[in-house]
């Protein structure tokens, strides 16, 4: 826990340190930030439990988009949450409240079996305990206010939450990837998430430029934990949008455009990895990276797809 009562919780999904949830907890109440899968609650009821607070306790579950690996859980952790409201984008609403067309597109990608073993059953949320995040939405936790601006770039759906008290963000997806194994003196290192389907890189510049407007002391990443340094790591990711762009233009057109896309990824993000004194070999760096390239060069081909349209 910080000295704001936020706690990072390891959902334990697909490895250690790599997805989390984040617990928020203001005088006996509590608000969950993400919830991973449905296998990931019983860490979160444990995280709560060790806070010192009960199921009851907590208000909130918000959820940054509907990610399977950001929302996944939420009907499985919101039956276990009495008192609790989901609040989600307005685009988001309907997947929480029937995810047939959720599990469907996923089952689609990863199968059943896989589907089963990363993300376990997943659940409705009863339409009257969902809340809708417009733009500006703002909402209580005993006294504390918390603030939801819309954040597209990673995901139509996406918002993120700001913390007036702790001076800081949960920043879901849309302030990129930060994994602690690849921090250095230098500080945390950073790469930007285009994961498909609906990366727009313009949108995602912008949505960094409105959280920076904030002069955030801290960002709280799902892809993992809380990183300072906002300004810097900002430039790192608007260099690194513009780099995976010329990529993706200059791959496009490619019979084995994939694979172009996979390489020059790797490329580009193992060139940063050294120059930022990352301490693990080239291996373990793409070791660490190894799903994000993939994701990355599938919402690069969806994006430029989406773009000839």
């Amino acid at each position: 826990m910080d000295d704001h009562g936020i706690h990072t919780i390891d959902t334990a999904f697909h490895r250690d340190r790599f997805d989390a949830a984040y617990l928020i907890v203001e005088n006996g109440r509590g608000a969950f930030v993400d919830c991973g899968t449905s296998h990931s609650v019983p860490r979160l009821l444990a995280a709560l439990a060790a806070a010192g607070l009960s199921p009851a306790a907590i208000d909130w579950l918000l959820v940054t988009h509907v990610h399977l690996d950001h929302a996944g859980g939420a009907g499985a952790l919101m039956a276990q949450l009495p008192n609790a409201r989901l609040v989600v984008h307005p685009r988001g609403a309907q997947h929480m409240i029937d995810p047939a067309r959720l599990i469907a597109g996923a089952t689609a990608v990863y199968g059943e079996e896989e589907m089963g073993r990363s993300y376990g059953e997943i659940l409705p949320v009863p339409e009257s305990r969902v809340v809708i995040a417009e733009d500006g939405h703002r909402l209580s936790l005993a006294g504390r206010e918390l603030l939801c601006i819309d954040t597209p770039g990673h995901a139509r759906h996406h918002y993120c939450v700001w913390d007036a008290r702790s001076r800081s963000w949960f920043t879901g997806d849309t302030f990129g990837l930060s994994y602690r194994e690849l921090d250095s003196a230098r500080g945390a290192f950073v790469i930007p998430t285009s994961s498909p389907v609906q990366f727009e890189p313009e949108a995602l510049k912008a949505s960094i430029g409105r959280m920076l407007a904030y002069a955030p002391q801290k960002m709280h990443l799902t892809h993992y934990g809380a990183v300072g340094n906002a300004d810097k790591l900002a430039l790192d990711l608007y260099e690194q949008i513009d780099a995976m762009v010329a990529i993706a233009r200059n791959c496009d057109g490619l019979a084995d455009r994939h694979r172009c896309l996979v390489a020059a990824l790797a490329a580009l993000y193992l060139e940063r990895a050294r120059a930022h004194g990352c301490a693990l070999d080239d291996a373990g760096v793409q070791r660490v990276l190894e799903m994000d390239i993939e994701l990355n060069a599938q919402g690069l081909a969806c994006w430029l797809d989406r773009d000839r349209r």
